[in-house]
């Protein structure tokens, strides 16, 4: 038996990359830090997608779940982050069969025997990726291979407005004052969202049409709303659209206090627990009960310290890569297309894929990352010619990109809507 292409990961991007390798004959095996394939995306199981069924299902992972039985929902039909984890990710798990691991965690990699600094005899060896198991066991697997399909779902960006943690902003995190995803219930009071891109749109949007008593308000960092909200009818997703549009007329029916500009220093607690949030200039938004903070997500770079990449310092994306992506020249439609010429290292047979791929970058969709995984797929078949002939038109948002971009901080929200 060959050494195996190691996938970190078990959601959309990691499980499309298994099927396409599994599809060419290739030994892989998936690691899934969750309980249960696509553990993350049920994180967020209460958020219908922006994009229809048609969108995401991978064409591998497709032909594979046919041959399964497997009963695709209708290909028009917007699911949530339940249904999708439930009817496909799930699913096509089951159909990859022993290649799937999950409650197994990636926890390193780097050349066996050799770390980063060292040359002596590094282009001979496989590659180490270290796994810790559930139940404590650890594992040390040898690999041709790596795609980090990790994700950055777990480090959401902090409140601070320089991209820190705002003094006093852990301990009001800690008593529950602070959330960093949408919330599955309004909480109640005055409620603060912070953020820019979809993710905020539809907690304002959630907030604003549930019964109850609470206010909201909106800090932007930004000078302005600006086309934050996207592109409407002209955005190529309609659902996506509908989103902005709906944003757009809660704050328009005075739902919704605006405050632009607002860079968050500190956040102050009261006696009575609720919170006063501080600006770099002084102003102050208080009587806050709850606030919500969906100012991005950041890719896990740690566990990959002893491998040699080569990423943008700004974006924290792959260097080939970051220039097609970035979001004060894109929009979410205008990225080209891009596989293993765009993705590689210096470390051999080393990926970064889906949303991880993107670094900072807010422009992701599922499709990019099933088109990444294919051309990975076919570089590690050696089928060079199919590696590079990567063909990917994404729907346009309906508006330009620019410093205030389309897309806003956020990276899964790309895919989400209200329901």
């Amino acid at each position: 038996m060959t050494d195996p292409v190691v996938v970190a990961g078990g959601g959309p991007v990691g499980l499309a990359a298994a099927a396409e390798l599994a599809e060419r004959g290739l030994d892989v095996v998936v690691y899934e830090r969750g309980a249960t394939a696509g553990a993350a995306v049920a994180e967020w199981g209460h958020v219908r997608l922006f994009s229809a069924w048609r969108e995401l299902v991978a064409p591998a992972a497709r032909r594979l779940l046919q041959r399964t039985g497997w009963t695709e929902p209708p290909a028009d039909a917007y699911p949530t982050g339940a249904e999708w984890a439930r009817d496909y990710l799930v699913p096509l798990a089951r159909a990859l069969g022993e290649r799937v691991h999950t409650g197994a965690e990636v926890v390193g990699a780097a050349r066996r025997g050799r770390d980063r600094v060292v040359d002596d005899g590094r282009d001979g060896e496989p590659l180490a990726v270290h796994v810790r198991h559930s139940g404590g066991r650890e594992e040390r697997v040898r690999a041709r291979g790596l795609v980090d399909a990790t994700g950055t779902w777990g480090r959401p960006g902090p409140l601070g407005g320089d991209g820190l943690l705002a003094l006093g902003e852990p301990a009001a995190a800690a008593a529950g004052r602070i959330g960093y995803r949408i919330p599955s219930a309004a909480p109640a009071g005055h409620v603060v969202v912070a953020g820019s891109g979809h993710s905020a749109l539809t907690a304002l949007v959630a907030l604003t049409s549930r019964n109850g008593d609470a206010s909201v308000t909106w800090i932007l960092r930004r000078g302005g709303i600006g086309d934050t909200f996207g592109g409407g009818d002209a955005d190529e997703l309609p659902a996506r659209g509908r989103l902005g549009k709906r944003a757009r007329a809660a704050v328009e029916a005075g739902a919704v206090r605006v405050v632009t500009g607002f860079r968050t220093a500190a956040v102050e607690t009261g006696p009575d627990g609720r919170l006063t949030l501080v600006a770099e200039d002084g102003r102050t938004v208080g009587a806050v009960d709850h606030v919500v903070a969906l100012t991005g997500l950041r890719p896990d770079l740690d566990w990959l310290s002893e491998l040699r990449l080569e990423l943008d310092p700004a974006l924290q994306a792959p260097v080939r890569l970051a220039p097609l992506i970035d979001p004060n020249v894109h929009s979410c439609g205008t990225v080209p297309p891009h596989g293993v010429g765009e993705l590689a290292h210096p470390e051999p047979g080393v990926y970064l894929a889906g949303m991880k791929s993107y670094g900072r970058a807010p422009t992701f969709l599922a499709l990019t990352g099933y088109e990444q995984v294919r051309s990975i797929a076919a570089a590690f078949a050696g089928d060079r010619a199919a590696a590079e002939n990567v063909e990917l038109v994404l729907p346009e948002t309906g508006v330009c990109g620019g410093s205030d971009g389309c897309c806003g901080p956020e990276l899964i929200q790309l895919t989400t809507r209200v329901p």
